[in-house]
């Protein structure tokens, strides 16, 4: 059995972001053991990891910084994840928590929000497994303000797009193994829509596109005007990295 260890980065008055990501390793591996940490609830203790195969950080709707003060306890967590040596995955927040942790630079991006999907991303010359049976550009469900705008010493670049320059970055030095992405594998465009219902969010200016994300995934029209395809928006492909990431951990734990 595969155990993995969920770090939710949201706040206890908040959605939980896990369940997008235990839905999906349900769904990708019923063996898969899983259970959540919540930092902002309780800070992480080392022993929290005990007997982990693979950690996951997930994204959030706080509305501060991942270096800013209030992301202590999550940073905290990050540091404690990478101290295993396990495989780690960061979506989103995760990836600029990992950026932050690792030494690295977040901020929010000069091209503003970017929402719906994010368009033609695609592979840097540098090849990496997470992207193994993807083509060479995609476009799957985004929801961000801020993004990594500088990696820490030692990461590789793995994808980008016209938006955000670093979509998706691999670091592996210091007995630290991380994998992550600005974008979101584990959720479905409606989820996104959901987010965009939120008046208190800042993405609350986006709700014309509310209709075509509800429909993306089924209506090949709407899923043009997002700027992608009904099968680029099916749990295979979208969750490809997600896939990816767990034959992964699995194939670390077998060593």
């Amino acid at each position: 059995m595969t155990h993995i260890v969920i770090i939710e980065a949201n706040t206890p008055d908040m959605p939980p972001a896990a369940v997008a990501f235990a839905d999906v390793f349900a769904a990708l591996d019923q063996s898969v053991a899983m259970r959540t940490i919540a930092p902002y609830a309780t800070p992480a203790k080392a022993d929290d990891f005990d007997g982990v195969d693979g950690i996951i950080l997930t994204g959030s709707g706080v509305a501060w910084s991942t270096d800013a003060p209030q992301g202590a306890p999550q940073r905290k967590a990050a540091e404690l994840a990478f101290a295993t040596g396990r495989p780690v995955w960061g979506s989103c927040n995760g990836i600029q928590l990992a950026a932050t942790v690792l030494g690295g630079a977040v901020g929010a991006s000069p091209n503003g929000i970017e929402v719906g999907v994010a368009r033609n991303t695609r592979r840097t010359d540098a090849a990496h497994p997470m992207f193994s049976g993807r083509d060479d550009t995609w476009s799957v469900p985004c929801i961000h303000r801020d993004e990594v705008q500088r990696l820490p010493d030692g990461a590789v670049l793995t994808a980008t797009n016209d938006h955000s320059p670093i979509q998706a970055f691999a670091y592996t030095k210091n007995g630290v193994d991380f994998w992550g992405t600005q974008y979101h594998p584990e959720l479905t465009t409606k989820r996104i829509a959901d987010f965009m219902r939120d008046p208190t969010r800042i993405f609350s200016d986006h709700t014309h596109m509310i209709p075509d994300l509800d429909n993306a995934e089924t209506d090949t029209d709407a899923a043009a005007r997002l700027g992608t395809t009904p099968d680029a928006l099916s749990f295979e492909h979208r969750t490809r990295e997600l896939a990816n990431w767990l034959a992964h951990v699995k194939s670390q734990k077998a060593r």
